[in-house]
């Protein structure tokens, strides 16, 4: 095998192996990694059909993934919706992710005492979970007990809807938010939160 063929079958590689990617930006850059790499190949070995088809799938991810880019902040993208604890299609949710909560938030149990609980879609499709009970000692402080983001969306942050756009949580009286000690990789630096200790604290905007 000489190393130019060795370079078509790692392009070919890792189209298939960004296939098994389940997050939707991961996807796409991979599969125009290995789009790109097959163009290169394939014209080198003069296969033009391949050539073509590798240049339409390039073209395909790189739309997707400007897509994803530019409307990972979009507020029509994505909408916040609360949803009662007890609710049939919560239920679901929590069921059907169950296995991937406990690798993140390791610590919940669900309950609904006192929780509040949001869903974040895009369009039909649940995109994220967050459950919030008020602070005992301060109804201000919205004290996390589950934030989950389904793998496909994990690379686009849809956290920022529900915690600074959506206002939700301002509606309800909070004006503090900490998240549980214990948190499997959390993000809440990228949404604005600052890192106390082993939590995150985020204050909303009292308007």
């Amino acid at each position: 095998m000489t190393w130019f063929e060795a370079v078509g079958w790692a392009g070919s590689a890792l189209l298939v192996w960004s296939l098994l990617q389940r997050r939707l930006l991961r996807l796409r850059a991979f599969n125009l990694i290995g789009s790109l790499i097959l163009v290169v190949y394939n014209a080198g070995v003069q296969v033009w059909p391949m050539v073509g088809l590798n240049l339409t799938l390039a073209g395909i991810n790189v739309w997707q993934l400007y897509s994803l880019v530019r409307t990972r902040h979009d507020e029509r993208k994505y909408q916040v919706v609360e949803v009662a604890t007890d609710d049939n299609f919560l239920a679901h949710v929590l069921r059907v992710h169950w296995a991937d909560i406990a690798k993140f938030n390791p610590a919940f149990r669900f309950d609904d005492e006192h929780l509040l609980a949001f869903l974040t879609l895009n369009g039909d499709e649940v995109v994220g979970v967050l459950m919030l009970r008020p602070d005992p000692q301060d109804p201000s402080v919205a004290q996390v007990e589950l934030d989950y983001v389904t793998q496909r969306y994990r690379d686009v942050s849809p956290g920022e809807f529900v915690f600074r756009r959506s206002g939700q949580l301002a509606a309800h009286g909070f004006r503090r938010v900490l998240t549980p000690e214990g948190m499997v990789a959390p993000y809440y630096a990228r949404l604005g939160f600052q890192k106390t200790g082993d939590r995150y604290c985020l204050d909303l905007p009292s308007d």
